[in-house]
């Protein structure tokens, strides 16, 4: 009689089909098996820091090879404009210290950019509410789509010094003249946008309201707002540029402590250095504007209105 080895108490089954019971054998008693897993990071730095160089890194390239350019274009005795080296040794306070107060017309162009944004604030908040307003009015029929479309086309052309003769017949003062032109040049985008996107509101959220027999109001801020916003948001981008540039031209007629007014004294003045500086101020504050209104738009219609 042969001998039959011992197997090891301690040990797993031998077979393949040993191993699959004992695989069943351990589900249906509810072992849960851990597998070990290597913890994310919460914040891919490496990816982090590439988006970042993608994005700053070409337009610090492009804006290096243009002031070298400009550099090299003014540099000579003859030069009808200031090299990037005038414009830093002439205008170095404005560029250093915008924000400094000596009192009368003597202030750094921080300030001056603040006296504006708070007329652009009047402005193009008073085009903002009543623009969305008429513009939703006006998608809501065909017909008055139709009918003021092409007038709301012709006006939006009008440029903004062209409203500042009646602005200052009508109100006879610099500073509510200057806003009405900021709301008439900022409203039409406004307008139209808001209109576009009533229109393209689809039917099926339509028979919602009705179903749930919403009444106008109760319409227009669950159903026409929400769909409609990435119109409307387009519109207030337009919109804000043009408040942006609007105010810089009314400025340079109506006088003041604005940056508009202080680009036409510096040119009376003969100080190129000074209005170059202005202008980067200007370029800069218009971008941050917009990037501003971009950034409210892809948080309110949570990335419909990317672009």
């Amino acid at each position: 009689m042969s001998a039959l080895a011992p197997i090891p108490s301690g040990s797993g089954p031998s077979t393949s089909a040993d191993r699959k019971a004992a695989g069943s054998a351990r589900a249906t008693t509810g072992t849960v098996v851990a597998l070990s897993r290597r913890p994310q990071p919460r914040f891919n730095l490496k990816r982090i820091g590439l988006g970042l160089a993608q994005s700053v890194l070409p337009p610090l390239v492009v804006l290096a090879l243009l002031v070298g350019l400009w550099q090299v274009l003014c540099s000579a005795p003859d030069a009808s404009l200031p090299s990037p080296a005038t414009v830093w040794e002439q205008s170095r306070d404005l560029i250093v210290s915008p924000f400094f107060d000596n009192g009368s017309q003597d202030i750094g162009l921080g300030w001056r950019v603040l006296v504006s944004l708070q007329r652009v604030a009047y402005g193009f908040g008073l085009a903002a509410i009543a623009g969305i307003l008429v513009g939703a009015v006006i998608g809501q029929s065909v017909w008055a789509m139709r009918g003021l479309d092409p007038i709301f086309q012709v006006l939006r052309t009008v440029p903004p010094l062209a409203w500042l003769p009646l602005s200052l017949a009508a109100f006879q003062q610099a500073n509510p003249s200057a806003i009405f032109v900021i709301f008439i040049t900022s409203i039409w985008p406004v307008i139209i946008n808001t209109a576009v996107g009533v229109r393209n509101i689809p039917a099926d959220y339509r028979n919602v309201a009705e179903v749930l027999r919403l009444n106008q109001i109760e319409f227009f801020f669950k159903i026409m707002l929400p769909a409609a916003s990435p119109y409307i948001f387009t519109g207030l981008r337009i919109g804000v540029g043009l408040s942006w540039l609007a105010i810089v031209a009314a400025e340079m007629l109506t006088g003041g402590v604005g940056i508009g007014f202080f680009i036409w004294d510096a040119w009376n003045s003969s100080r190129l250095p000074d209005i170059i500086v202005a202008l980067v101020y200007i370029g800069v504050v218009g971008f941050i504007l917009d990037k501003l209104v971009a950034f409210a738009a892809r948080i309110i219609t949570r990335g419909a209105a990317t672009n």
